[in-house]
């Protein structure tokens, strides 16, 4: 079923509606080596809001602070009517380890930080960024419940952390009465999956959104690299091949995922990025992937996404390629065996 931009989702078990893409703001500044200037930036952006785009998403460390500031001065004329994600924890003055990090401290300074950038009274949604396996998980969360009811931070959400620690963390927040998290940010795309065996099924259960970064791969996905990249030595640092390249997302298996996404784009007279935007926007446990662009030429081929609709054959296809073994104790547990031990001859009925 083709979908628009303002084919609003509710995010997690909260009342936020938020558009089925998410439009990332990494891109809006030049600092890394990459990204678009101001005056694209503002391109990208009102071609978003245009559509009917409302979820735009970006971190206290994006660009060195200039995505945030870009942002802010986006924003001036239609603030209310936009849901803005960012996130703390990421270090913001080298040398400084106090200016990193999950603490009371860091965050409270950090969303301090963030909302002078982004000219606003209050951030929409704040997510903690990446995990440090370091600071208790009850400072994090009675720091972000404080600074809801202060009324700086609406939702509360997390990124880049193991499933037994969001579980943990979502279970003490339920207990102690405190904002709960709604949303989860993982690395989700055609080729890393593993968010299916425990994050994903987690937090359909727990009640956060899924919003997947990195829905193309690094651009892998898109079908711009070819097998002479296995190979190829000319890598610039600072560019976004050299990003991709050091991740480790240039392989043969990923290629030959590509090759089937190819297929499927050309039956369906689509690109491989809207075919692959596509495959992750309908997971039903999946809310808004963020789409990154530098140019609204790339950003207009990404809302292409909304309109794809795949016959059940294609996403068989694309799902075998893609396949990925789910581990113990799941596929255990999956087994013919096992839910003989179970359940006997009972014909039961999960729903999932």
């Amino acid at each position: 079923m083709s979908l628009t931009l303002d084919t609003y989702r509710l995010l997690g078990r909260s009342g936020l509606r938020v558009s089925p893409l998410a439009l990332g703001a990494a891109t809006f500044g030049t600092e890394w080596g990459w990204g678009a200037e101001q005056d694209e930036a503002r391109k990208l952006f009102d071609l978003y809001v245009e559509r009917g785009g409302n979820f735009i998403d970006t971190a206290s460390t994006y660009t060195n602070g200039s995505s945030e500031r870009l942002l802010g001065e986006f924003t001036r004329e239609n603030r209310e009517s936009l849901v803005l994600a960012t996130k703390y924890s990421t270090l913001r003055r080298p040398g400084d380890p106090n200016s990193g990090g999950p603490h009371r401290k860091n965050l409270f300074a950090s969303v301090e930080t963030s909302l002078r950038r982004l000219n606003t009274d209050y951030i929409d949604l704040l997510y903690l960024h990446m995990w440090d396996f370091t600071t208790p998980v009850e400072e994090i969360l009675r720091g972000m419940d404080d600074l809801v009811r202060q009324g700086k931070v609406l939702y509360v959400a997390i990124s880049n952390t193991p499933a037994w620690q969001v579980s943990r963390m979502q279970a003490i927040a339920d207990l102690r009465g405190w904002s709960p998290l709604v949303a989860l940010q993982i690395e989700y795309n055609l080729i890393e999956r593993t968010g299916e065996r425990d994050l994903i099924p987690m937090a359909r259960e727990l009640g956060l959104g899924v919003i997947p970064w990195s829905p193309l791969a690094g651009g892998v996905l898109s079908g711009k690299y070819g097998r002479d990249d296995l190979t190829a030595t000319n890598v610039e640092d600072g560019t976004r091949r050299s990003v991709t390249v050091a991740g480790g997302a240039l392989t043969e298996r990923n290629l030959a995922i590509v090759d089937v996404v190819k297929e499927v784009a050309t039956e369906m007279d689509r690109t491989p990025a809207q075919v692959a935007l596509a495959w992750t926007l309908r997971n039903p446990g999946v809310t808004a992937p963020l789409i990154g662009a530098r140019t609204t030429a790339q950003l207009e081929g990404n809302l292409g996404a909304l309109e794809v609709d795949f016959t059940a054959a294609q996403l068989a296809r694309l799902d075998e390629a893609s396949a990925i073994g789910l581990g113990f104790p799941h596929d255990m547990l999956a087994s013919d065996v096992a839910r003989t031990v179970t359940r006997g001859d009972l014909k039961v009925e999960t729903g999932r």
